[in-house]
């Protein structure tokens, strides 16, 4: 019983040092969802003033005219797709084919990449806003018995404000995820494509030759 009692206060003691450190992290959160959906906003905008082009029209351009690629690229709807454009125009040699699949496999990293910053905040805001909600109502729960309501409103101002705070982050993070896969997947969709272009044609099987009918010498030696 007392052992339990010791682990118990332990336990409590823990919790109310990660008070701050929680409120904190809450903070960090939505600074880092703030910045995400600032960069969103720059990426949509690019998006928004290429959407006369079509990004499997220019991979294919550039694939035609590789020393103007640059300029092509600049029309993407966004940085990683100009990079993938880019690459995909300056292969050359008899492996072109195997370079263009790792330009498209290294554009997959870099969306799953830029994709897991926002897939983290999903699932750490709400873990967050709720360990700084459950840690504050033990000491006011404390401050309740004590009789000090004061105390209690602190406690619990700063539990409800990491609860918004947390639902917040989730929620912007998980639109933010959403929007960024049906973009990235329609872009990945035009890169390949594009890409399809340079593919080496399918050789067709060949016609067998017309033979000819053997002609049969009659019997008087004449052909």
């Amino acid at each position: 019983m007392i052992a339990a009692i010791d682990l118990g206060d332990g336990l409590a003691e823990i919790a109310t040092a990660l008070g701050v450190p929680v409120l904190i992290a809450a903070i960090l959160a939505l600074l880092l969802c703030a910045v995400e959906l600032g960069r969103f906003a720059v990426e949509y905008w690019r998006r928004f003033r290429a959407h006369a082009f079509d990004l499997r029209e220019l991979t294919q351009r550039a694939i035609a005219d590789p020393h103007n690629a640059a300029t092509y690229a600049y029309s993407a709807p966004g940085p990683l797709a100009a990079e993938a454009v880019m690459e995909i125009a300056t292969a050359s040699g008899p492996d072109r084919v195997r370079a263009n699949e790792h330009a498209l496999a290294r554009y997959e990293l870099a969306v799953q990449r830029r994709l897991d910053r926002t897939r983290l905040l999903v699932r750490a805001g709400p873990a967050i806003g709720l360990m700084g909600t459950l840690i504050p109502l033990a000491p006011g729960l404390a401050a309740l018995s004590d009789g000090d309501v004061a105390m209690l409103a602190e406690n619990l101002r700063d539990a409800f404000g990491a609860t918004v705070v947390g639902l917040l982050v989730g929620t912007v993070a998980f639109a933010l995820t959403l929007a960024r896969t049906r973009m990235y997947t329609e872009d990945l969709a035009a890169l390949e494509q594009g890409a399809e272009t340079v593919l080496p044609p399918v050789p067709m099987p060949a016609s067998p030759a017309p033979q000819r009918p053997a002609i049969i010498p009659d019997g008087r030696g004449a052909p």
